[in-house]
């Protein structure tokens, strides 16, 4: 079957609006996010906010508009917010803004946070400091580094040229290496730089339905897959997540269709790892979800509650959509390639792969492995 579907491969188009904390106005990296946007300026005073015209979450569409620079007062480098629920892959969070341009109906942010502008900060000075400081403590200890968790890596990167700066830095780090985890295309900074294997560069992937009517402003599946293509041309390792895996009509022709279209396009050996992971959200967003998006229908399937607090789908449908997705990826994936469920629980994994994380050395150790293999 064909699939088509709209395009919006930059969403750092749909700013409108800079609003910059007083306190930064004077920083260089603000004065260089204020040149190459053009775009119109307000300076928000002390302790103050941007204003957006309406109440939370109502007004989050409008503030999807306005971008907010200023500085993060808190930690920058923390641990992915796992449970113990469920099998955790010892990823590592750097957090460089909060919110994204981009409008997924699924998309967690919309009941964790409560500001509707996009946030991003411009202290990056601390943030290499920080990043300084961790990774010197523990030299012996591998760090798999994100930017995506509140925040889409590459979404704004056509106005902040942010990639560049840490692709060059973890270019000189041992025992390191960075995730940029995007659905857009904003892969141009990342051409000619010194990246020494230090950065994989991923997709969030999703069967053609899904990403047609669920994932506002994102890049088409193609410009995705041709864009991880140019990446693996540059050297870069690739990483691919199907996550949030929806059920929905004709979803073993969707997922397969683009499981085909991927190894169709992009070398699997330049593949380090694929996640694997089931609709799961917070009680909150589907009241949230259904008064922004009253088309979509995905919230009203069956779901229980999970041990971690989060609605996700029973344990037998979960099952039955990961061994197809698993079984279709087989046929294509290369054996030094880590495929893995992101929060599922060990008898899944068995009941899926055959076996246990804890079997394999426990998931951490399988995705480092990964990352060597995809060294030069």
């Amino acid at each position: 079957m064909k699939y088509s579907v709209s395009s919006y491969g930059d969403p750092g188009r749909f700013v409108t609006q800079l609003h910059i904390a007083r306190d930064c106005l004077d920083h260089p990296y603000t004065q260089e996010i204020i040149d190459r946007s053009r775009l119109p300026v307000s300076v928000v005073e002390e302790n103050g906010r941007p204003v957006i015209d309406g109440r939370y979450p109502h007004n989050l569409s409008a503030g999807k508009r306005h971008l907010f620079l200023c500085r993060h007062r808190g930690a920058f480098f923390k641990p992915c917010p796992g449970t113990r629920e469920y099998r955790c892959c010892g990823y590592q969070v750097l957090n460089i803004g909060m919110n994204c341009p981009m409008d997924c109906v699924y998309c967690i942010l919309q009941a964790y946070l409560n500001n509707p502008w996009l946030s991003f900060f411009v202290n990056v000075e601390d943030l290499f400091a920080e990043l300084d400081q961790s990774l010197h403590a523990e030299p012996h200890r591998f760090f798999r580094i994100g930017t995506g968790e509140f925040t889409d890596s590459l979404a704004l990167d056509t106005l902040t040229h942010l990639s560049p700066r840490l692709v060059e830095y973890m270019a000189g780090q041992s025992n390191a290496v960075l995730e940029l985890k995007t659905k857009s295309v904003n892969i141009a900074n990342l051409q000619g730089l010194y990246h020494q294997g230090r950065t994989i560069v991923a997709w969030s992937l999703n069967s053609p339905p899904i990403m047609m009517r669920e994932e506002v402003r994102t890049a088409t599946l193609n410009e995705r897959l041709q864009a991880a293509a140019q990446c693996s041309r540059w050297g870069y390792a690739l990483a691919f997540h199907f996550d949030p895996i929806i059920f929905h009509d004709g979803w073993q022709e969707g997922y397969a269709h683009t499981i085909d279209k991927l190894f169709a396009t992009v070398p699997a050996d330049a593949i380090a790892w694929i996640s694997l992971g089931a609709l799961r959200y917070l009680p909150s967003l589907k009241q949230i979800a259904a008064e922004r998006f009253p088309v979509s229908r995905f919230f009203y399937q069956e779901f229980i509650d999970g041990l971690d607090g989060k609605r996700r789908y029973i344990r037998p449908q979960r099952v039955i959509m990961y061994q197809y997705i698993f079984e279709r990826l087989q046929r294509y994936v290369h054996p030094d390639t880590c495929i893995y469920f992101c929060m599922e629980n060990d008898t899944v994994w068995q009941e899926v792969f055959g076996y246990t994380a804890e079997e394999r050395g426990g998931l951490p150790l399988m995705l480092d492995r990964a990352v060597c293999h995809h060294r030069p």
